[in-house]
């Protein structure tokens, strides 16, 4: 299976990949490929396209991302995970790195369960559970140096997922679209109450990208409050925007 696109784009942001890695994202493709045929995990199943719309999109945080990310221990956690995009590609990269995939669909963390098995990859771990839910467990409550969130849902119901997920200093990195302008402007009140600060908002314009992205980063810079996350449907359903 070529894999040439893919290596071509990575080479752009300066990664190269690494013989392992182009086999696992071959085996990936092909466990995708097949579950897709069964649950309803992505309609994007051409091989050129998953290389760019799904592995490579995945992986244009990497060049970002903080030293630690390339050392021991870096914990990471992505939410609403559905068939493992950010964050088994960037496992792919981050071997030494933990991971922890949150999904709420049984059938989808099948997959993913499955697909960690087939990859063979160590410390990971997928949870069926919701993202509120997981804020509020100890285990998981302020555990991460990373968290990652892809095609899920409006920024403002976003940071109240992800925030309480992280640790003091820990970063979190939404994969967005076109218009987020909005977005992080809805986003400013759920910051000041959950202990998050806005970074960077990276366009991400490249060849083969259905349309221009951007990457949202945000740092927790403050404890969140135990009264956050609200219960399970309340974020999406009643987003923390302020007056």
């Amino acid at each position: 299976m070529d894999t040439a696109l893919l290596e071509e784009h990575l080479a752009r942001l300066g990664l190269r990949l690494e013989p392992a890695q182009r086999e696992r994202f071959c085996r990936y493709y092909r466990e995708l490929l097949a579950w897709s045929r069964r649950i309803n995990l992505t309609t994007i199943v051409a091989w050129e396209e998953v290389q760019v719309q799904h592995f490579f999109d995945s992986l244009t945080c990497l060049p970002f991302l903080p030293p630690q990310a390339w050392g021991e221990p870096y914990r990471m956690v992505d939410i609403g995970s559905g068939a493992g995009f950010p964050g088994l590609p960037l496992k792919i990269f981050l071997p030494q790195a933990g991971l922890t995939l949150i999904e709420s669909v049984a059938k989808k963390t099948a997959f993913l369960r499955h697909l960690v098995e087939v990859l063979e990859l160590d410390a990971v771990q997928v949870l069926t559970c919701r993202a509120e839910e997981a804020g509020r467990d100890p285990a998981h409550r302020e555990a991460y140096d990373l968290a990652l969130a892809r095609a899920v849902a409006g920024l403002p119901t976003l940071v109240e997922y992800a925030l309480p997920l992280l640790r003091l200093g820990g970063l979190f990195v939404a994969y967005k679209g076109r218009e987020v302008e909005e977005e992080v402007a809805q986003a400013q009140e759920a910051l000041r109450l959950l202990g998050g600060r806005l970074g960077a908002v990276r366009p991400v314009e490249w060849p083969g990208l259905e349309a221009p992205r951007h990457l949202v980063f945000i740092e927790k810079v403050s404890p969140t409050p135990e009264r956050f996350p609200r219960r399970p449907g309340l974020p999406a359903r009643r987003p923390l925007r302020g007056n």
